[in-house]
Order: structure tokens, then sequence, then C-alpha cells
């Protein structure tokens, strides 16, 4: 029997399944190379810009459990627990910086109290809010933070970036603690001769 010519046909399959290769390879290596070379300040995270990034507090603090929030604020006040209420945005070199500061508060405090975050382009405009609702405390500025101890009270209220401490002193109040300065700990206060720590209920 003669050959038929398959020698030719398998040769010509070879050389194209090496160009598709080499074709992909080089189109991998254009699509991370290109952005990098010809739009050098392009969009990549970064704490100290104003542009949009994702989760601030999965990127810049390390949490991303604190957003969605376990409860709204109405739920939180019906459950009578003390309640850390802020607003936030996700492309605010401000909000990103404090997000760490919310983020170190939630390691302590994060079950004894409920942690509320609201995204400030999500509050409703409208011109009546009711107490239990967000939008009723928003100054229309962020980051902004509120303290409700448990009877709903407001204890706390601050526009722009909060220390640590400041925030730290008013849940010590809330929550009947020690100060800082006598405790590094989070234990309540002597009663009858008894320190008792703060449990989560």
């Amino acid at each position: 029997m003669g050959s038929f010519g398959f020698g030719p046909l398998k040769r010509h399959r070879t050389i194209n399944r090496l160009i598709c290769r080499w074709l992909m390879v080089g189109v991998a290596i254009a699509t991370f190379l290109i952005p990098t070379v010809c739009f050098p300040n392009a969009a990549w995270a970064a704490l100290n810009d104003d542009k949009y990034d994702g989760n601030i507090f999965a990127l810049y603090a390390g949490n991303g459990a604190i957003v969605p929030p376990r409860v709204n604020l109405a739920q939180s006040l019906k459950q009578k627990k003390p309640t850390l209420l802020f607003f936030y945005v996700d492309d605010s070199s401000d909000c990103k910086e404090y997000s760490f500061v919310i983020s170190q508060l939630q390691a302590p405090y994060g079950r004894a109290a409920n942690f509320v975050p609201v995204m400030a382009d999500a509050v409703p405009l409208k011109d009546d809010f009711t107490p239990n609702e967000p939008g009723y405390y928003f100054k229309g500025s962020v980051p902004q933070t509120l303290v409700f101890d448990g009877s709903g009270n407001v204890r706390f209220d601050r526009t722009g970036a909060v220390s640590y401490e400041e925030i730290d002193d008013v849940f010590r109040e809330v929550f009947d603690l020690l100060p800082r300065e006598e405790s590094q700990e989070l234990r309540r206060r002597p009663v009858n001769e008894l320190n008792v720590e703060l449990v989560p209920d």
C-alpha cells in the first residue's frame, strides 16, 4: 500500500500546537506587563489614596468579618447591647487608615458589643429618620463613629479619625471597667472585693 501523506499533516499539527502555546504564553505575559509599563499609576491597592480597592476592612485591617455586620442598628438597640456605629466609604484614605482602629476595637469588645458598619453611600436620601435608623445620626462626613450604651443613649459621636484610646475610654465607661492606667486588661471595677472579667454574653 502506498503512503497517504500523513507525515506532513502531523508536522503541520505539531507546528500549530507550538504556535498556539507560544501565543498563549505571550498573551499571559502581556496581560501582566502592559498595564504595569503603560499605566504605572494605575489603581492598585494603596492606603493613602482615595481610590476604590475593595473591602477596606479585609484589605487594610486584616479583618473581613466586620462587613457585613451581624446585626443592623435597630436590631442592636433592641438587644440592649452597647453598639459601635460607624459610617465609612471604601474609596477614602481616611476611612482606609481608620479601619485598623475599628478592627483593633473589635478584638476586645466585638462579642460584648455590636459593631455596625454603614456604608455612607447607602444611607437613603430622605428628610426624616427614626432614632433606630443610621441616617438619623449621619452628619454627612466620613469616617464618623458613635458609641451607644445598652440603653441606646449616644455616649460618643465624632467625625474624623479617632484614636483607639478615645473610644476604648468610652467603652470602659459603658462596661464599667477599670481605667486603662489601672488595668490594661478588660476587668470590671471591684465590687465587694471581687474582680470580674469582661465576659461576652
